[in-house]
C-alpha cells in the first residue's frame, strides 16, 4: 500500500480542521495517492504560512505475519 504524507524538515504535518500542526509519524495526516491533488493544495498553503522545506513523502507500507 502506498501513502501520501506532508513533511516539513524533520516533522511530519497533520491537517486538522483547517490548520497544520507539526508532529511525529505517528499522528501524521496520511493520504491515498488519488489525494496528490488535494496533497499539493495543502503543500502550497503551508509554504505560504511560513512552513520551510515542505515535501510530498511517498510511505510504502507491507503487511507480514509476526
Amino acid at each position: 500500500m502506498e501513502l501520501l504524507i506532508l513533511k516539513s524538515n524533520t516533522t511530519y504535518i497533520r491537517v486538522k480542521e483547517n490548520q497544520f500542526l507539526r508532529v511525529s509519524l505517528d499522528k501524521a495526516s496520511v493520504f491515498p495517492m488519488d489525494k496528490i491533488n488535494l496533497v499539493k493544495e495543502y503543500k502550497a498553503q503551508l509554504k505560504t504560512q511560513g512552513f520551510e522545506s515542505v515535501g510530498i513523502k511517498k510511505l510504502i507500507l507491507s503487511e507480514k505475519d509476526l
